[in-house]
């Protein structure tokens, strides 16, 4: 089967799926149903999207198939944000905030990214791996300090908490829905430039430098592009940990191509499946008794461990 066969293959399901997501069930409610499964859909397909995205350019850049953004400690921060502004203000502060929540939480982590990248590129020796390391601190540390204030949080206001601490796709604003398109299209047309250099920045440093790829100043940018994209997405629904890394790997055994072009598109169309048919599970068979964020991450965790033993055996 061609590549392109392949992502036709995977269009159609992911058509098929957001078909069945509209439409089932849906009665003589048409007017009150589809316009709040339309807001869904495009919740899930940029989610999805910047994921799937930002996790294919961060596995190209770090040269390795077993990590995702969230290891700079992002989804940390966005649950230490939200825990600190119930913890010191109540969770009614949330709902008056409105909107300015979402500013401030994407504001706050492509904020904490910059610092990050600050540190790796501030002299010459550090490599990425170093920002990973400083990453992965920093976000025990965001973790640790959202569980303090957990212990110290009243009881009634601990529910508040855990919903912040799992993706929801039910309660999303269209007005935030909108912003985020925007910052995404936006990065979509800055990402456009640099979108050549991924396949040389693919088999390592020192062959893209080989090849004439300004690699710090490509690296740099490229990293924006990928905080920015997973801070929207997740200050849009919440974090989903291991989507990046499940559907990323699964495109890349099921595509069995290098050409970023066909990755990307492959990622994205098996993010929007997975999160299309996981939503309908949540619906359907489990009537809302457990988040899709459980499901994601529960099955994405197994494979995580899957890669794992794998890559030490090889």
């Amino acid at each position: 089967m061609t590549y392109k066969a392949k992502t036709g293959l995977l269009a159609a399901v992911a058509l098929i799926l957001i078909g069945l997501f509209l439409f089932i069930d849906i009665g003589g409610n048409w007017d009150y149903a589809l316009p709040r499964r339309i807001k869904k859909v495009l919740a899930i397909v940029l989610t999805g999207g910047s994921i799937a995205l930002s996790t294919t350019v961060f596995q190209t850049v770090t040269n390795n198939r077993i990590l995702t953004p969230s290891v700079m400690g992002l989804d940390s921060l966005y649950v230490l944000i939200q825990t600190f502004v119930i913890f010191a203000f109540g969770s009614f502060k949330l709902y008056e905030l409105g909107n300015i929540n979402f500013l401030i939480n994407v504001g706050g982590m492509i904020l904490f990214s910059g610092v990050l990248y600050k540190i790796l590129f501030r002299r010459e020796g550090n490599n990425i791996y170093f920002l990973l390391l400083i990453g992965m601190i920093f976000g025990s540390l965001f973790s640790s300090l959202s569980s303090f204030m957990e212990v110290l949080i009243d009881p009634n206001e601990f529910q508040f908490v855990s919903d912040k601490m799992f993706a929801s796709f039910n309660n999303v604003k269209t007005e935030l829905l909108v912003i985020a398109f925007i910052v995404v299209a936006i990065i979509l047309i800055y990402f456009a430039r640099y979108f050549k250099y991924l396949n040389v920045l693919a088999l390592g440093r020192e062959h893209a430098i080989n090849l004439g790829v300004n690699y710090d100043y490509v690296v740099k940018r490229m990293l924006i592009i990928v905080a920015v994209l997973i801070s929207v997405a997740t200050a849009l629904v919440g974090p989903i940990t291991f989507l990046g890394l499940l559907v990323v790997n699964v495109a890349y055994e099921f595509m069995k191509t290098y050409r970023h072009s066909y990755l990307i598109t492959g990622s994205i169309l098996i993010s929007i499946i997975a999160l299309v048919g996981g939503q309908l599970i949540v619906e359907r068979v489990f009537t809302f008794s457990t988040t899709l964020s459980v499901i994601i991450n529960f099955i994405g965790g197994i494979y995580f461990i899957y890669l794992l033993l794998k890559e030490s055996k090889s």
